[in-house]
C-alpha cells in the first residue's frame, strides 16, 4: 500500500524490487502451509519489469485439486502482507493445463511471462 511519509503529504509507492522480495517470501511461505498448493507466480508489471506507481501485483496460485468455485478460491489466501494491492488468480492443476493448451494471450504470458515458484 502506498505510504504517506512523516514530514510530507507525498505518498510514496514501494519500488518493484521490494515488491518482488515480499512476493517470493509470501510464495514460500504459502508453498510450505498449504500442501494443495503446487506453484505461486506472478505476472503482469511486475513480471515484466514495467511496474510503476499504482501498479497492482498479480497473483497466481496452483492447486492440486480445489472443491470451490473459482471465484471463491482467493478467500482461501491472506495477501494483506504484501506491499502493494493483489490481483489474485487460483487454478487447480487441471485447469491450468486446459489454459495452457489454448493459443491466446493469456495463455502465452502464463506460459512465457509469468516468474514462477
Amino acid at each position: 500500500m502506498p505510504v504517506r511519509l512523516l514530514s510530507s503529504s507525498v505518498l510514496r509507492w514501494p519500488d518493484g524490487e521490494a515488491v518482488r522480495q515480499s512476493v517470493r517470501s509470501w510464495a514460500r511461505e504459502t508453498l510450505a502451509a498449504e500442501p494443495l498448493v503446487v506453484r505461486v507466480g506472478y505476472r503482469g508489471s511486475y513480471a515484466t519489469g514495467q511496474e510503476g506507481v499504482g501498479s497492482d501485483l498479480d497473483l497466481v496460485v496452483i492447486m492440486k485439486t480445489c472443491p470451490l468455485p473459482f471465484e471463491r478460491r482467493g478467500l482461501l489466501f491472506h495477501t494483506s502482507s504484501l506491499p502493494v494491492p493483489c490481483d489474485l488468480l487460483v487454478y487447480t492443476e487441471r485447469e491450468l493445463e486446459g489454459l495452457l493448451a489454448r493459443d491466446d494471450r493469456f495463455a502465452r504470458e502464463l506460459r512465457y511471462r509469468t516468474v514462477w515458484f
